[in-house]
């Protein structure tokens, strides 16, 4: 995959540190926001964003901790996440409706945020391989719901991934169908020492399984609802073959039940991490869908 250009990072001051994102397109052009999961950043978009076309102003931020934003000391759980996320969207988009993309963890601070603003603000939301609801170990593809285990397991957690770097070293090129060495590079870049790679962990560790953590629960159940209840927000649901973990046929059939105004697109072969496999036909599925919006 050839690798596009790259804009500055543009730094705004959150709360007690600060965030940073990318941005392309009109700043008077309906804002379309895409948010990353874990361990990407920014980057992770860097072959989607041109191909949703010039008319939208994109935005494209790294999550606090994570890609070129500031790493505060803070716990670095989800509602920790959602907070240095609000405070971002009211200081850089302040009015106007948005269109919120996410993939991963960025699904979900997508939907929380939506749900929470009570959809005024909320156009439409796009969704790829991200939390739609709570799920249990048994519905765990094997070797994931053991490589959680460990992650979860006090001290093993810590040796695989603040020590052994193992998110970005080996689940990242695994989720994918091909990775290029420079590309590894830029989501290694940001976590250079065992300290700096906490909010890896951390994610690790609220992923909403058999009832816990039950306040990462609350949230993902709360914002399910509302993704049902909100008939007035088109939703999009990009799904990948082979459909597996959280874009496993149970739960986007799941979703075909559950959430209002929902279209299921499928977008090709692809890993977990579909935006470095498929960025064009989600960009492109992005693009129509929103032009379907208009």
């Amino acid at each position: 995959m050839t690798t596009q250009h790259l804009g500055p990072l543009h730094r705004t001051a959150v709360l007690d540190s600060f965030i940073t994102h990318r941005e392309e397109g009109p700043a008077d052009g309906p804002a379309v926001v895409f948010l990353h999961g874990n361990p990407t950043s920014s980057y992770l978009w860097r072959n989607v964003l041109p191909v949703v076309g010039d008319g939208h102003r994109r935005l494209a931020p790294d999550l606090i901790g994570m890609g070129g934003s500031g790493k505060p000391e803070i716990a670095y759980r989800f509602a920790d996440h959602a907070r240095y996320l609000a405070a971002w969207m009211e200081a850089v988009l302040p009015a106007g409706d948005v269109v919120l993309v996410g993939h991963d963890w960025g699904g979900a601070l997508a939907q929380d945020w939506a749900a929470r603003e009570g959809g005024d603000r909320v156009r439409g939301i796009a969704l790829i391989e991200t939390f739609l609801r709570p799920v249990e170990w048994s519905e765990m593809v094997p070797a994931a719901a053991e490589r959680f285990r460990a992650f979860r397991t006090p001290g093993v957690g810590e040796r695989l991934v603040l020590e052994q770097n193992l998110f970005v070293e080996a689940n990242l090129p695994a989720a994918t169908k091909s990775l290029a060495p420079h590309d590894l590079d830029a989501y290694r870049a940001p976590y250079p020492t065992p300290a700096s790679r906490r909010p890896m962990l951390q994610w690790a560790r609220e992923f909403p399984l058999d009832g816990e953590p039950a306040d990462v629960v609350d949230r993902v159940l709360a914002y399910g609802r509302w993704m049902g209840e909100a008939v007035q927000v088109p939703k999009l649901l990009m799904t990948v073959t082979p459909a597996q973990g959280l874009g496993s046929e149970q739960t986007i059939a799941w979703a075909q039940e559950h959430i209002s105004a929902l279209d299921v697109v499928p977008v090709g072969e692809a890993g977990h991490h579909a935006p470095e496999d498929v960025p064009e036909e989600i960009g492109q599925a992005v693009r129509t869908w929103l032009e379907r919006l208009a």
